[in-house]
């Protein structure tokens, strides 16, 4: 659960004060691509996004923008820079959240329409920097401390909001650095209760950005900060909802899905353990949420080690022993493998 006491309503999904910690992604297909936007969409609500933030850099887009929100089953929050037209656009269209920096919108009189607009409509505005939008003078301030001169620039942006009386608000500082994103989301949670969006910016690609995404997404939560989170990744963006689902069931956060272990395998396995996985891991999503399954080499660590799950296989001499919460419950063959588990998911035993 959140840990930031005060909580903002975004098209009806609740973010902050106690809710889950919400799992979102951004579309990488553009707005002018309006089918493959769609259809990214989709796919991203198939694996359980609850937020998807969508790139509106041109009034061109409005349409297919508005088209978008239409028929999302999920709140959309347009990504603007620049332009304090754009966010206007962005909330006529429908979109129930904004991502903006006050500071280059154009000078006061756009961020207070924008503003006006926002209240207006019950609109979501997401504030905050990242390495890349680091100043020299907030560097020059904080000595050179990049995690400091990040909680400058995020304290400037939410100082210009709070002048304008608005408080619907969402906090992020990122980096494509660990510490430094660590260091400034704890100063920021320390002084401000607003809900906080956390994610590594620019984690890079395949193992590479998971391995540093859950590294430091993984600190920060565990810190009770973070209200919504990206895993940020070079890669298809079902990856990136699936992986930030993984982290927080690692972390007892959230439960969606099933939970599959499985062993490193060695000389006492009588299966193939790999194989077995392969098969498993499209049976997760029919398994009950919570549930945690696993798959081990061999009779000797199998039941004992996974004692937990609440159902698992273990290779044994003449086939695979199934049991269930480390109480055997007999032997099956390799090939009605997928048949029994789905069995007992439905019997929810």
């Amino acid at each position: 659960m959140s840990m930031s006491r005060r909580s903002v309503s975004i098209g009806g999904l609740r973010v902050g004060g106690g809710a889950p910690v919400r799992v979102e992604s951004m579309l990488v297909s553009p707005l002018s691509d309006g089918d493959e936007a769609y259809e990214e969409l989709m796919a991203l609500v198939n694996v359980g996004c609850e937020l998807a933030r969508v790139a509106f850099p041109q009034r061109e887009d409005f349409g297919r923008l508005k088209k978008l929100n239409a028929s999302s089953p999920i709140p959309l929050m347009a990504d603007i820079h620049f332009d304090y037209r754009l966010a206007l656009l962005a909330i006529e269209a429908g979109c129930r959240a904004i991502r903006i920096n006050p500071g280059n919108l154009g000078g006061r009189n756009g961020l207070r329409e924008v503003v006006s607009a926002a209240r207006d409509s019950d609109v979501v505005i997401r504030i905050g920097a990242n390495s890349g939008s680091v100043n020299n003078d907030q560097l020059r301030r904080a000595s050179g401390d990049r995690a400091l001169a990040l909680v400058a620039a995020v304290e400037e942006q939410l100082e210009q909001l709070l002048d304008e009386g608005f408080e619907a608000l969402i906090l992020s500082a990122k980096s494509s650095s660990v510490h430094e994103t660590l260091r400034a989301n704890l100063d920021l949670a320390s002084r401000h209760d607003f809900p906080f969006h956390i994610g590594i910016t620019e984690a890079g690609p395949g193992l590479r950005g998971l391995v540093k995404s859950s590294v430091g997404l993984g600190l920060i939560l565990s810190q009770g900060v973070g209200d919504t989170l990206r895993v940020s990744l070079t890669g298809p963006t079902c990856q990136e909802v699936e992986a930030g689902y993984a982290l927080l069931r690692s972390l007892g956060l959230r439960c969606r899905g099933a939970d599959l272990i499985s062993c490193p395998t060695c000389g006492r396995r009588r299966v193939d353990v790999e194989s077995l996985v392969r098969r498993m891991e499209p049976l997760l999503p029919s398994l009950p949420d919570g549930w945690t399954v696993a798959v081990m080499g061999c009779e000797v660590n199998g039941p004992r080690e996974a004692s937990h799950a609440d159902v698992g296989v273990a290779g044994s001499p003449r086939g695979l022993l199934l049991f269930r919460r480390g109480i055997p419950l007999g032997e099956i063959p390799l090939e009605s493998f997928e048949e029994v588990l789905l069995d007992l998911a439905r019997q929810k035993v």
